[in-house]
């Protein structure tokens, strides 16, 4: 069995389903995950690659997003669509990205996930707030390859 598939046990990845939930009611956004096994590409570019193809980028307000984490090989990344980029300063990301790294270092995995995810949330509450009206385009389970 590889990596990818013991990186998380199914109790872990309710948590992170929930957490997705959790976070999409603060927010019109649409979070995802995705892990693999290994990336040889940079993790932002394997994200970009992993967004068109779980259909991100099809959003009616380009307000998708991806955490994204080849396990193997360590590496993590998030991903917003063009709708978020153009409404959020340019280091928006950042301190999402050092919760989970900061969690990831320790081995807390999950914890790093459910924080970033939580996180992603309320910040994105403030730029594209959860409507009466709101649709889940995107599936809340987590993506494997």
């Amino acid at each position: 069995m590889s990596k990818v598939e013991d990186f998380l046990t199914i109790s872990q990845e309710q948590e992170i389903i929930e957490a997705i939930r959790l976070a999409e009611q603060n927010t019109s956004g649409e979070i995802r995950v995705h892990l693999e096994t290994t990336t040889d590409k940079e993790p932002l570019e394997r994200a970009k690659e992993v967004f068109a193809f779980l259909k991100m980028d099809q959003t009616a307000q380009q307000n998708g997003v991806l955490f994204y984490v080849a396990v193997d090989d360590k590496k993590f990344s998030i991903l917003g669509d063009k709708g978020i980029d153009d409404a959020v300063p340019n280091n928006f990301w950042d301190s999402i990205r050092d919760i989970v790294i900061s969690e990831f270092k320790k081995g807390n995995y999950t914890q790093g996930l459910k924080q970033g995810i939580l996180e992603t949330g309320l910040k994105l509450k403030h730029y594209f707030p959860y409507q009466n009206n709101d649709k889940n385009e995107l599936p809340d389970s987590i993506s494997l390859s």
